[in-house]
């Protein structure tokens, strides 16, 4: 994709991928009644805890692991505690973007340094009520939801996109929409990407490589939904149980959370408030959910993952924050794009949160009955 494609191209691509024709792949022909409906129900409560153990380190060490900072109506946090071999464990937060965050700072004569952090949530299923009024959000807020971040710019190549893909909608409802599905057809999930990616739609668009995963194609959606002018924000998480729906690549494996970090997106639409969203695990569903990439995204077993995301989301994940462009208390290494993963300092230097194993840490989730 280069500054001078134009709108037909863009229409003319999501026609094509809307409504590419083919039978059913047999492999799955017999998903295709399945359902997604992710409706708002009682609340589910969960003990997910984060343990951090430096195996083989020696000298000093610094470690910062995200804290749930929401509280909203579909999430709220019940309390969180900590333990770890050193003394030195503070709850601190990113000024900025209000992010919480759990220190702790290991002296030279640690050895395998370790911390654990237990959250205990509570979570909604979620899903817009289209006919009910929302009371208006403070335009101050808004405002900020509307701004460019590092890796989310809403100028040069994103703008004329953004314009291209909204222009004649009549409402922010229809440019999301619009936006929502042009990403879900201009995009694919490309399983070799680290972690969750990077994250850098102004290179996604410039190259023309629209593949990545969550914090790719969502930061993507976010981006041009800010720069057609609707306030849009990722929300960064974790999948904690499989899915109650029996899609496997919508759930996570509690026993063992590491690679199941998941950012999900919310645009706000007057009279709705904010609006959950989620086209990237429209995609995953379409590359991932079966042994056959599913490249027709009106496929029934892709159809009502992509109906409910535009609007709602399952609670089996637990978001953490919002924040862009995070500075983490006493590291030496630059501004993170987005704080999801567990960050290590050692004498060595920055761990590598996508690699979990050798980082080491994991993330382990309990459902807990009334």
């Amino acid at each position: 994709m280069t500054n001078s494609i134009s709108r037909r191209h863009f229409t003319r691509s999501a026609a094509a991928s809307l409504l590419a024709a083919g039978g059913l792949p047999a492999l799955h022909a017999q998903e295709a009644e399945r359902r997604f409906d992710p409706q708002p129900s009682d609340w589910r409560r969960f003990e997910v805890t984060t343990t951090v153990q430096l195996k083989g380190e020696r000298g000093d060490a610094k470690v910062w692991v995200p804290v749930p900072s929401l509280d909203t109506p579909w999430q709220r946090t019940v309390e969180s505690h900590w333990s770890g071999s050193t003394t030195d464990i503070r709850a601190a937060s990113d000024g900025r973007t209000g992010a919480k965050v759990l220190v702790a700072s290991f002296p030279a004569a640690s050895v395998d340094p370790t911390l654990v952090l237990t959250d205990i949530v509570e979570t909604q299923n979620r899903a817009v009520d289209w006919k009910a009024r929302a009371p208006a959000a403070d335009r101050a807020d808004l405002h900020q939801w509307l701004e460019p971040s590092e890796l989310i710019p809403v100028d040069g190549i994103v703008k004329k996109v953004a314009t291209q893909i909204v222009l004649g909608a009549r409402s922010d409802r229809e440019k999301a929409q619009r936006i929502y599905d042009w990403v879900i057809v201009s995009t694919y999930r490309e399983p070799k990407v680290k972690g969750c990616g990077t994250g850098d739609i102004k290179a996604m668009l410039e190259s023309g490589n629209m593949s990545g995963k969550c914090a790719d194609i969502n930061a993507l959606f976010v981006g041009l939904c800010r720069a057609a002018g609707v306030p849009a924000r990722d929300i960064y998480g974790v999948r904690l149980v499989p899915s109650a729906f029996g899609y496997r690549e919508l759930g996570g494996n509690p026993a063992s959370l590491k690679g199941a970090q998941h950012c999900r997106a919310e645009v706000y639409l007057q009279g709705n408030g904010w609006v959950a969203m989620d086209p990237a695990d429209v995609t995953k569903v379409m590359r991932q959910e079966t042994p056959v990439w599913i490249k027709n995204a009106g496929d029934p077993l892709v159809a009502p993952v992509r109906k409910a995301l535009f609007g709602g989301w399952e609670g089996n994940w637990m978001g953490y924050n919002s924040a862009s462009d995070v500075k983490l208390p006493g590291a030496k290494q630059a501004k993170l794009g987005f704080f999801m993963y567990p960050q290590a300092e050692t004498a060595a230097g920055a761990k590598d949160p996508y690699d979990p194993d050798s980082f080491v840490y994991q993330i382990t989730a309990r459902e807990l009955r009334a």
